[in-house]
């Protein structure tokens, strides 16, 4: 059974920043590049990057330079570093495969606001 446990969310000021985790069960982590997904109030879920099995990472343009994803592989664990938040960074945060199965976690929400 695929699980994914994401956390870190919160409230945070304009140009803070947050760590993000996602626990996810070990055949899923081990056998997939991993991605982190959001979705806005009102807006589709969008992909916001991944980390392949090799540690190579891509991310959206919108994210680009300010997001950074990590895996550990001891702890089955991927990461997203997120700098400089802006209000519209604003979101549920998920982590799923690359590219996404159908199997989502609970996400977490991250709430970007002074």
């Amino acid at each position: 059974q695929v699980q994914l446990v994401e956390s870190g969310g919160g409230l945070v000021q304009p140009g803070g920043s947050l760590r993000l985790s996602c626990a996810a069960s070990g055949s899923i982590f081990r056998s997939n590049a991993m991605g982190w997904y959001r979705q806005a109030p009102g807006k589709q879920r969008e992909w916001v990057g991944f980390i392949n099995r090799s540690g190579g990472t891509n991310y959206a343009d919108s994210v680009k330079g300010r997001f950074t994803i990590s895996r550990d592989s001891a702890r089955n664990t991927v990461y997203l570093q997120m700098n400089s938040l802006k209000p519209e960074d604003t979101a549920v945060y998920y982590c799923n495969r690359y590219p996404a199965s159908s199997a989502w976690g609970q996400g977490t929400q991250v709430t970007v606001s002074s």
